[in-house]
């Protein structure tokens, strides 16, 4: 995750060590490319070592298959129901099916590359298709948290400011923040992603990560690499800390609309729709502050339990997002629940 680029560059020397190790037989003739009159070395590829030193790692990604099942079925569940129902093209359900696009995309981008480099024993992944792909996940995963922080928007609009919800809260509106929180996500990672093809890696070409990561990749760079540290600083705050500083003031103020009602049975009608919203961002936020925590101040996370921690903190959520949020949606439980009972009717019709 994001938040993890702060800590990764903090980890012990072990991981080197480790590196080194794993990658000892892998010496190649890198390709050069003259860039600013000096010399930029490009290796064909890089080897992806994270999950060698875990023990009983085959029932790891047996886990990791189950979850990417799941989070096929149930987002394109989600994503099927809210576009073949017109009367569920609102702003709120807007947000929801793009929550749900990108939580498909972002497990897809990762789980079936480690699945295969546990069924193949192949963990070597191209130079460019480790681009490709260090875009793809840091793009998905700015995206969550600007979809969590949409939702929360939608809440704000609807508990705060119910009389205008209409107005303020429209499709258009919905699908203008939409989309500008992608041309933002798709922007900032476009550029932290090119400026790494500027570093020269002529050194050790095996990433300690469960994927192409961003910090452990540019470690591995034989020039100064200052740039990318601070590209990728900013690239944590503006895609995960302001979110989460609009999703804590949306909150503060619908507590304190809430507090101002009346009667006890609309406090308590009101706070129940933020409950599942609220349980994403745990889910979602929660991981990520307390392994950066542990690894950044404490320093007692080991490596391996690192790359554990922060590909279950990547995975999950797209897993749990439609179970906890859309699927218990009642418009959408009502239609999901039609679909499969149609479906049901005309198989056994069929037989």
């Amino acid at each position: 995750m994001l938040m993890s680029l702060f800590f990764r560059l903090k980890s012990l020397h072990t991981e080197a060590d480790l590196q080194h190790s794993a990658s000892g037989a892998q010496i190649m003739s890198f390709p050069r490319t003259v860039l600013n009159d000096s010399v930029i070395v490009h290796p064909p590829g890089f080897y992806i070592i994270g999950f060698l030193k875990i023990p009983s790692v085959s029932v790891y990604f047996i886990f990791l298959a189950f979850v990417y099942v799941v989070t096929v079925l149930f987002n394109s569940l989600v994503i099927y129901v809210i576009v073949s129902n017109r009367c569920l093209h609102t702003p709120k359900f807007l947000a929801v099916v793009n929550l749900a696009v990108i939580d498909l995309v972002l497990n897809t981008c990762t789980i079936p590359s480690m699945i295969k480099i546990f069924l193949m024993k192949d963990n070597f992944i191209p130079f460019n298709l480790c681009f490709v792909q260090m875009y793809v996940y840091y793009t998905c995963v700015s995206l969550e948290s600007y979809a969590l922080a949409i939702l929360a928007y939608d809440r704000l609009i609807a508990i705060c400011f119910p009389l205008r919800q209409n107005s303020f809260n429209t499709l258009r509106s919905m699908s203008c923040i939409v989309g500008l929180t992608w041309c933002v996500a798709l922007g900032v990672t476009a550029f932290t992603t090119i400026i790494m093809t500027r570093l020269s890696f002529c050194r050790s070409v095996s990433v300690f990560s469960y994927f192409c990561d961003y910090a452990p990749v540019f470690r591995l760079a034989c020039n100064d690499y200052t740039m990318h540290w601070s590209a990728a600083s900013a690239m944590t705050f503006v895609s995960l800390g302001l979110p989460l500083i609009f999703i804590f003031l949306s909150y503060i103020s619908i507590l304190v609309t809430v507090f101002r009602m009346k009667s006890l049975g609309s406090r308590f009608k009101a706070l129940a729709t933020c409950v599942e919203h609220l349980i994403l961002v745990t889910i979602f936020y929660i991981p990520l502050l307390v392994i950066f925590m542990i690894g950044f101040f404490l320093r007692v996370i080991e490596p391996d339990q690192r790359v554990l921690s922060l590909s279950l903190a990547s995975c999950i959520p797209p897993c749990v997002n439609p179970i906890v949020y859309s699927l218990k949606t009642k418009e959408i439980k009502v239609r999901a629940l039609a679909l499969i009972r149609k479906h049901k009717i005309s198989t056994l019709q069929k037989n």
